[in-house]
């Protein structure tokens, strides 16, 4: 169980602090939710708590591993499959993993097939929801700004 503060990251929207811990009645279903308020946008996800574990949710990593991640970046190996579908697919399923390298391999990949052959829609808005995911929790876990965090993993992508 998270408390009001907490910094925690939810696979699919990134990284935040639980604004308020509140109980709504959804489908007639009184339940308590987390309400995260991510800081890339101002925007609020509420998070049921009772099975959040499920869902992936968890505390934001600590600094030093930020750092090694960053630092890991430029080894990671890519091989995207040519099959558009498949690709997709393959990287939905790391986004949803919430393991932040994985977040790294997607991010790193399309950045790469972008500058190769380009992307298509689907593939440029999860390069940008892969990037918010990532550059939140970096942000959040050593308390930087947007700016600079995104700037050293350009640096190390590049």
């Amino acid at each position: 169980m998270f408390r009001v503060g907490d910094k925690i990251v939810h696979p699919m929207h990134g990284a935040g602090v639980i604004d308020s811990i509140v109980q709504k009645k959804v489908n007639g279903v009184v339940r308590e939710y987390y309400i995260l308020k991510l800081p890339v946008g101002g925007m609020l996800v509420m998070i049921p708590t009772e099975n959040s574990e499920e869902i992936g949710v968890r505390p934001v990593i600590p600094g030093e591993e930020a750092d090694r991640i960053i630092a890991a970046m430029p080894g990671i190996e890519v091989d995207m499959t040519p099959n558009w579908n498949r690709r997709y697919r393959e990287n939905m399923l790391r986004l949803k993993s919430g393991d932040l390298l994985e977040v790294a391999r997607v991010v790193k990949g399309l950045m790469l097939r972008d500058e190769e052959r380009g992307l298509s829609t689907g593939e440029r808005k999860m390069l940008h929801s892969a990037k918010q995911i990532l550059i939140s929790e970096i942000v959040l876990s050593q308390n930087a700004s947007y700016e600079d965090v995104e700037a050293r993993i350009n640096t190390a992508l590049a």
